[in-house]
């Protein structure tokens, strides 16, 4: 058995194969794993509890105040395989991390172990882990891929770190916040992302976006030193590789007013709503738009407002919002009486440890990131407005409230608090058209071991027939191997020379159709 299909074969299999691929689309939204037809799908938040606009509350039914968030809809569960040498498989999006960030081996994760942005991108080239040799820094939409908003902001917090929640799954990665020891701050455990934004923050510096797993946000960091400081700013780092088009769009424009993203199976409205409203009436407004024909719109969580994100765009650089021209971004005035763009609300609670556990969401900045920074010293009262995270930020609002209230924002960078932001509305794309003949059946299908190493073994149940056709795809949905055969209830296969990562088995027979993943370590 060859590892390539024929020129023939796949000529004749050419309809099969969209079915396949139709039939991928239409489980990713079934069975919350990656599938062969998404390039770029989007793990959930694995937000589970429910808020107001102060604390947690029961789950809200369709109908109710706060139905719509992001905790009612759930999408690709993340999951994930401990490959038991320092990697971890996202079993989502087909990547491949370094498991921990402790990168001087001692053991523990402290500032010993951070790096400046350029030690970060050079020493991706000799970074060696696992055998493998082809890591890289990752996107800022890579990175963002591991953030779950299960976690809790400790902005504010002092005390032990124990009890602490980041927002990141430490069943399998390892994390440490900021190391107090060397004087950082508990929030202090940024990760570097290879994004540089295009414009510039603060006083004009260069600027690298950055996932924090401690407080739950994307920001923009200085690549050399904090002000007062000497040293270059320092990072955690975490590799990644495989799926190299993981964090890239593939839009289209469907002529009604809506936009396609066949890379995540998402479908946005194009236009915004075109002004601001506080959180509960943004779900309200998701929940009963009525809009091209569809009626089940929903306000996007963090991550799928986050995927749409042009990282080439900012207004200083290129006089548009962060996103792709196929999309229509309102314009606002900002604070400093400039033509910007706006904050758009999601459907995610950005929770914290105090006692208003529920009184901010996330947002996510398609304009500039503003804040009101005090000149020196501190207590002069003199305040300067600048783009301090950079358009393309995810950070937190008061989800109702009087904007007057904070006339010099929030937090050490005064971050502008507007709370009347924007919506942008979002649908899972139409996936089951042309499969609805199609018997989708996985518990046809047994295959182990899984992860293997060598070869794997596929039982078949009651898809056998006379003659099946039985492909292995990759998460990028290339036929990796294929046979079209009479076949027994059981095939041995050898994946021994197939690259390490997720793959499909796919058999065909009388309009039946059985697919199941495996692992190929």
């Amino acid at each position: 058995m060859n590892f390539n299909t024929n020129t023939a074969a796949r000529t004749s299999k050419s309809t099969f194969f969209s079915m396949l691929f139709a039939m991928a689309l239409f489980l990713s939204f079934s069975n919350g794993i990656a599938q062969t037809s998404l390039t770029f799908p989007i793990v959930d938040t694995d937000q589970q509890l429910f808020y107001d606009t102060i604390v947690e509350i029961p789950a809200p039914a369709p109908g109710d105040a706060f139905y719509g968030q992001d905790a009612n809809y759930t999408g690709n569960a993340p999951s994930y395989q401990d490959n038991g040498d320092g990697t971890v498989t996202d079993l989502v999006t087909g990547l491949m991390w370094q498991q921990s960030p402790d990168m001087d081996g001692d053991g523990d994760i402290d500032y010993q172990d951070k790096m400046s942005y350029d030690e970060a991108m050079a020493g991706a080239a000799n970074f060696n882990l696992a055998g493998y040799t082809d890591w890289r820094l990752p996107s800022i939409k890579e990175m963002y891929s591991l953030i779950i908003f299960s976690g809790i902001d400790p902005s504010g917090y002092e005390g032990s770190t124990e009890d602490l929640v980041p927002f990141l799954n430490t069943d399998y990665f390892d994390f440490a916040y900021g190391d107090e020891s060397a004087g950082e701050r508990i929030i202090d455990a940024q990760l570097a992302s290879s994004n540089l934004y295009v414009g510039t923050t603060m006083m004009g510096a260069e600027t690298m976006f950055g996932v924090n797993f401690a407080d739950g946000r994307i920001k923009g960091y200085p690549t050399g030193p904090m002000p007062g400081q000497i040293v270059d700013k320092q990072f955690y780092v975490m590799y990644v590789r495989g799926n190299t088009d993981y964090g890239i769009n593939d839009f289209e424009d469907n002529g009604n007013g809506t936009i396609t993203d066949k890379a995540t199976g998402l479908m946005w409205r194009q236009d915004d709503d075109g002004e601001g409203m506080v959180w509960e009436d943004a779900l309200n407004y998701a929940e009963i738009f009525n809009y091209a024909g569809f009626d089940d719109w929903r306000l996007p969580n963090a991550k799928e407002l986050q995927s749409i994100l042009d990282y080439e765009r900012a207004p200083s650089v290129t006089n548009s919002a962060a996103i792709d021209p196929l999309f229509y971004c309102s314009t606002i005035i900002d604070e400093g009486g400039e033509v910007n763009y706006p904050f758009y609300w999601t459907g995610t609670t950005h929770a914290n440890w105090t006692q208003n556990e529920g009184g901010f969401g996330a947002y996510v900045c398609f304009g500039e990131a503003l804040g009101w920074m005090e000149e020196m010293p501190p207590g002069s009262g003199n305040y300067n407005l600048m783009d301090v995270h950079g358009a393309g930020a995810q950070r937190s609002d008061p989800k109702t409230g009087n904007p007057e209230d904070w006339p010099y924002g929030h937090g050490p960078q005064g971050d502008v608090i507007r709370i009347y932001n924007y919506v942008r509305l979002v649908r899972d794309a139409d996936t089951s058209t042309g499969i609805n003949d199609l018997k989708l059946n996985e518990n046809n299908l047994n295959i182990y071991p899984s992860p293997a190493t060598d070869n794997i073994t596929v039982e078949m149940g009651e898809t056998k027939a006379s003659t099946s056709s039985l492909q292995i795809v990759n998460i990028l949905g290339e036929v990796i191997y294929s046979e079209s055969e009479d076949f027994s209830t059981r095939i041995t296969i050898d994946v021994s020379e197939f690259n390490p990562g997720i793959y499909f088995v796919i058999l065909q027979n009388e309009g039946n159709v059985s697919s199941r993943k495996f692992i190929k370590k």
